[in-house]
């Protein structure tokens, strides 16, 4: 499927951020791991909310930058954020979540670019986004030792 995406490359006209108006986008992060979709059921949404005004092109790598400032724990070099897009089924009440890319602090990784506008997204759909500190600073469980 991604090599089917990565050959229909859809041109983009650039977003006059001057001229055109931001829109509203709900982001909801969670450390560890993505919310249950059950949350998002009638109306209700999780409580880790984080509003940001933007636009259509806003990368990701430009949406994790702006999750880093509100979010301390997500400074560490070696964090991964990974995006689902969390849209509401038409003609149903509920919602279905599509991957759209992964980004990693401090370093480059291939869906940097994405924008907005090359994923499904329309006005109106959450991002969900889990945040995962790199390994080295997770807490490990102590070695095993065996008794003779």
């Amino acid at each position: 499927m991604a090599a089917v995406e990565s050959l229909v490359k859809v041109e983009e006209k650039p977003v006059n951020r001057e001229k055109t108006c931001p829109l509203l986008l709900r982001v909801f992060c969670a450390m560890g791991h993505h919310n249950n979709l059950s949350e998002y059921y009638r109306g209700n949404v999780p409580g880790n909310e984080l509003q940001i005004y933007t636009w259509m092109d806003a990368t990701l790598r430009e949406l994790t930058g702006l999750i880093k400032e509100v979010n301390i724990e997500s400074r560490v070099r070696g964090t991964t954020f990974d995006f689902v897009l969390v849209s509401p089924e038409y003609n149903c009440p509920r919602f279905n979540a599509f991957e759209i890319g992964l980004t990693v602090a401090g370093n480059r990784s291939p869906d940097d670019s994405k924008t907005l506008g090359n994923t499904r997204f329309t006005i109106g759909d959450y991002l969900d986004v889990c945040i995962t500190p790199p390994e080295r600073f997770m807490r490990r469980p102590a070695p095993m030792r065996y008794r003779k």
